[in-house]
């Protein structure tokens, strides 16, 4: 089975996690999408398959004879996607030998436009896979687990070697919160690769250092006419923490390895606000001050409009693994050697987000990203090739080649 078609099934099962939800996996509809890959594990003849109560699920291809003492590389995909354009059926769609032009996405009134994604026009010929611009595609991260499993049956049904290999496919990465819960040792693996990526390719160990954080304003709601000097207005307040913020330090507005300050949502009345933010930023030190500016305003209120007015929540969520990774760079190297013997250029580049890898490198498992060929994350413009799926499959198999003859000593 082509990669691209194992996408496809998958993609029409909705694995939405739910950030409000305090339970792992955050949404049970993600054990529907596990329940199939394991049963399509077992059919390829994975060994050790487990599916957790927190619905991971794990499995091992034992080395071919002779490459037992090859270290055991690892695999990692997540099934969960995010909430947003979850509201209908998604409806994937296939346009055959792609023309680099302008791509009506079904009925929606949404076009897909070289103008927004310039990349388009290197996409000419490809059978190229959309959404129907009601919903997302899912690629992220189905994309990822499709060339995962696409390799699995490569290795098994064409007997090529290998050393040990883990695979897990993972849940709730898309609220920060499903990789607290991997089982490392379990897992297996010396080190591992998420594929979770874009751009075919793309190779990355620098993330952002990443916390959550939010403002809950507790105003003085009275009668307008009778206001003065009493009411204090949340919603005012609120739009006055907005302002205190360097205006150009948004996503919008910046790129590479510069940070931001992301509202993702605010709700509220004269009486009481909330503002809701990711910070976000690849320096350690620029991270804090980032942090140490919203402490900054908060105390700034509350010394204008009185104690507790402004209550300031800020949760750390990953950290920048480029430090961990920089002690075990044969990962890179071997990856981008992998890369330029299937004929793809190798990209290194910073994440602007996080991955399950970010976590994971803190907690002893090595593993930075592999890029799945997916573009338009989040939201109706996302798509992907054949083409390229088949080619982020032929740059792990050779990746696994490799580290069948890795010393575990280099």
């Amino acid at each position: 089975m082509k990669a691209y078609e194992r996408l496809l099934k998958y993609a029409v099962i909705k694995t939405p996690s739910d950030e409000t939800s305090t339970s792992t996996p955050s949404s049970e509809c993600q054990f529907d999408l596990a329940n199939l890959l394991k049963k399509e594990m077992e059919e390829l003849e994975v060994s050790d398959i487990q599916l957790t109560d927190n619905c991971f699920l794990y499995g091992k291809l034992p080395a071919t004879k002779g490459y037992e003492s090859a270290p055991a590389i690892g695999l990692i995909a997540h099934m969960d996607t995010v909430a947003d354009y979850c509201e209908q059926p998604i409806r994937p769609i296939i346009t055959e030998n792609y023309n680099g032009k302008e791509l009506a996405l079904g009925n929606s009134g949404l076009t897909l436009s070289p103008k927004m994604f310039p990349h388009l026009e290197s996409l000419k010929g490809h059978t190229l896979i959309t959404t129907d611009g009601n919903t997302i595609l899912g690629a992220d991260d189905k994309a990822g687990i499709a060339e995962i499993m696409t390799l699995v049956e490569h290795l098994q049904k064409e007997s090529i070697p290998h050393g040990p290999i883990s695979i897990a496919f993972t849940p709730d990465e898309e609220i920060g919160t499903g990789a607290s819960h991997f089982d490392v040792e379990l897992f297996g693996a010396d080190f591992a690769y998420t594929l979770d990526g874009s751009t075919e390719g793309e190779l990355e160990y620098e993330n952002f250092n990443a916390c959550s954080a939010s403002f809950d304003i507790h105003g003085v709601s009275v009668h307008p006419g009778s206001a003065k000097d009493t009411m204090i207005n949340a919603c005012l307040l609120a739009m006055e923490i907005n302002s205190l913020l360097p205006l150009h330090e948004t996503p919008r507005d910046t790129e590479g390895y510069e940070g931001f300050y992301h509202l993702i949502n605010m709700n509220g009345d004269c009486g009481h606000a909330t503002l809701n933010y990711i910070v976000r930023d690849h320096d350690t030190e620029k991270f804090q001050y980032r942090k140490d500016k919203l402490i900054d305003i908060t105390n700034e209120l509350n010394k204008r409009w009185g104690e507790n007015t402004v209550e300031l929540h800020i949760k750390d969520q990953y950290y920048n693994m480029k430090n961990i990774i920089e002690e075990h760079m044969h990962l890179i190297d071997n990856a981008k050697l992998a890369c330029e013997r299937t004929g793809l250029a190798p990209i290194i580049s910073p994440i602007r987000g996080g991955t399950d890898g970010c976590q994971l490198s803190f907690r002893g498992l090595p593993c930075p990203d592999i890029g799945t060929g997916a573009y338009g994350y989040h939201g109706p413009y996302e798509h992907i090739s054949a083409q390229s799926m088949d080619k982020v499959v032929n740059m792990i198999i050779e990746l696994v080649r490799i580290y069948s003859t890795f010393s575990k000593e280099k």
